[in-house]
């Protein structure tokens, strides 16, 4: 932020204002800013659109000149002269004619655009602050000197107009605004610790994984990655012995037709993946639920069989936009910890007191100790008559009442086949982030004509709940790595420990180094050996950046001792202990991994 930032103070009380008009009008007047200062330079600015969004605001611009972090200095300064002017901001109500003839002669083509597709019945309005005028719904302030100065420009990114990947691209400008100095400071460290945090450049400084260009959004997990995603399906197994799932696996591309009795082809078909073979059409999967609908009507189940649990780490496929793939967090390729439980209606609440139960000691395992639950309701485009609707909801009201569990209702973002339980889990800078799921489906038992002998002999309908604890691995693995800013526990470690000689040229430290590391790669434990030719210092500092949890160094008082000096990742001392001391300590620290 420019220093001259503190010398100007508003004179206005900004507590009449929400901070979403405060930052939609600071959105204005950065793009004034823009505008004012790029013009002089003889460079043609177009505007976009610049909405309030969390934390702050954004403009889209279109200009022939690349604004990179070396310009925000300027526009700032510029945000403060426009600040400092007072400018009176008014509102105007135009009729679309006027509208259109007022910004074509400002030559502003993608503001005509906008008018040309409002609705007729719309009102077109307009605020003006001195030689600026935008077209907008507000609100605002009342006057630019009403705007904190406590605002910085973030960042500047790419964006498709109107998020069309068919129409040009523009230049994004990011910022952000508060009443106070302190909460800008409070929210610029936090945006900091989110960039040291941030899983893209740690999962490339710790060799996790890679995106190339021959396969868009879709990662290449590298050895320790591989561990890291291998440990996590091992945990799930582990819950699944104990919780009573059985794991199957089905294929990856199935006909068409499969697709179209699910209903997935019909409400889902542009996020999915197809192909022709031998004159049919086929798709790669992009959930496992048909497929578990599939093998449950291939078998005959009675009341006694029920619930039955299936469980799938099978590889799905989504089409996403190339402008909203972001890291591990948003890919096309993807595995589940996905599960699908058969069962008659009146099972559903133990069944989901049971899934509960499991939820929260899983997420509780990977210390997201702030959890909220989100009852998402029937959308807009969904499948099945409205009776089984109202009883899926209450179904899940029901049981979330019975286990005292708070909720919020987000209406309209359920399944299109069912209502869900949404489980939102806060990382450790506070960040929400949706991971578990719990749905309840009365549509594709019916679509698929699925039924169970019950007590009485007679064939019944299932109820079938889909289910995920972390869904998509991928994702999960982009959340926990800035959740623990890579420092993964010793269970999950890629590198458990590095076992280090003090001189690489002593035949005996490095003698006992490699038999004490054969020793615990024997026991199952991730380690390796550094008698590289480098100095202590070196070597000390690539453990610790590479996050490792345990350093043993070995010198000529270690091995003649039959010990090690260890030292923990983060601390700064180290201390001694037998090597018999250390098997104890390893073992204690691979309990972690149990499931209780």
């Amino acid at each position: 932020m420019p220093n001259n930032h503190s010398n100007h103070s508003n004179n206005s009380n900004n507590s009449n204002y929400s901070i979403d008009t405060i930052r939609h009008s600071a959105a204005h007047v950065m793009a004034q800013a823009i505008l004012r200062y790029y013009s002089s330079k003889g460079f043609k600015v177009q505007l976009g659109i610049g909405p309030n969004i969390e934390n702050g605001f954004y403009y889209d611009i279109d200009i022939n000149y690349k604004i990179t972090e070396s310009d925000f200095p300027l526009i700032e300064s510029e945000m403060l002269n426009i600040i400092k002017e007072d400018l009176s901001i008014t509102r105007k109500i135009l009729d679309r004619q006027d509208a259109l003839h007022f910004f074509s002669g400002l030559e502003q083509t993608l503001k005509v655009e906008l008018i040309q597709d409002l609705p007729t019945s719309e009102e077109i309005t307009c605020y003006t602050q001195g030689e600026f005028t935008d077209l907008c719904r507000g609100p605002h302030v009342k006057k630019t000197s009403e705007i904190p100065v406590h605002f910085k420009i973030l960042s500047v990114a790419g964006a498709y107009w109107r998020g069309s990947e068919d129409q040009k691209m523009l230049q994004r400008v990011y910022a952000t605004c508060f009443n106070s100095a302190n909460e800008l400071k409070d929210y610029l460290n936090f945006i900091e610790d989110a960039k040291r945090r941030d899983h893209r450049k740690l999962g490339r400084e710790l060799d996790l994984f890679v995106f190339d260009q021959h396969a868009p959004g879709s990662p290449f997990f590298l050895p320790n990655g591989a561990i890291i995603y291998n440990e996590l399906i091992a945990y799930i197994r582990r819950l699944y012995r104990k919780y009573d799932y059985k794991e199957v696996i089905t294929p990856q591309i199935m006909d068409a037709e499969l697709w179209h009795t699910s209903g997935h082809y019909q409400n889902f078909k542009e996020n999915m993946f197809f192909t022709q073979i031998e004159n049919r059409e086929f798709a790669v999967k992009p959930m496992n639920c048909p497929g578990h609908m599939v093998m449950f009507k291939h078998n005959k189940f009675s009341y006694r069989d029920l619930p039955l649990r299936y469980a799938d780490f099978g590889r799905i496929h989504r089409y996403e936009k190339s402008g909203s793939l972001a890291g591990l967090t948003r890919v096309r390729t993807f595995t589940q910890d996905d599960g699908h439980i058969f069962l008659p209606l009146y099972m559903v609440q133990d069944e989901i007191t049971e899934l509960l139960t499991m939820y929260f000691a899983c997420f509780h395992h990977f210390k997201f100790e702030k959890i909220k639950i989100n009852l998402s309701t029937r959308p807009e485009k969904r499948m099945g008559a409205e009776e089984s609707w109202d009883y899926a909801e209450e179904a899940l009201i029901k049981a979330l009442k019975a286990n005292n569990c708070e909720y919020n209702v987000n209406a309209g973002d359920g399944a299109f086949y069912g209502p869900k339980i949404d489980f939102i889990v806060f990382d450790a800078l506070k960040r929400e982030h949706q991971l578990g799921t719990i749905q309840l489906d009365f549509q594709l038992p019916e679509r698929f004509d699925l039924k169970f002998v019950n007590k009485e002999g007679e064939l019944e309908r299932p109820v079938v709940i889909h289910r995920a604890l972390l869904g998509s691995l991928e994702r999960f693995i982009g959340i926990y790595i800035e959740h623990v800013a890579g420092a993964f526990p010793f269970w999950l470690a890629p590198e458990q420990a590095v076992i280090v000689p003090v001189k690489n040229d002593s035949d005996k430290q490095i003698e006992f180094a490699n038999n004490l590391s054969k020793k615990l790669r024997q026991l199952g434990f991730r380690v390796r050996v550094d008698s590289r030719n480098e100095s202590m210092n070196l070597k000390t500092r690539q453990i610790q950046t590479s996050k490792i949890p345990y350093m043993l160094v070995v010198g000529d008082r270690e091995v003649d001792g039959n010990s090690v000096s260890i030292r923990k990742y983060g601390d700064k001392k180290s201390e001694t202990i037998s090597t018999i001391a250390l098997l104890e300590l390893f073992d204690e620290l691979m309990k972690e991994a149990s499931v209780g």
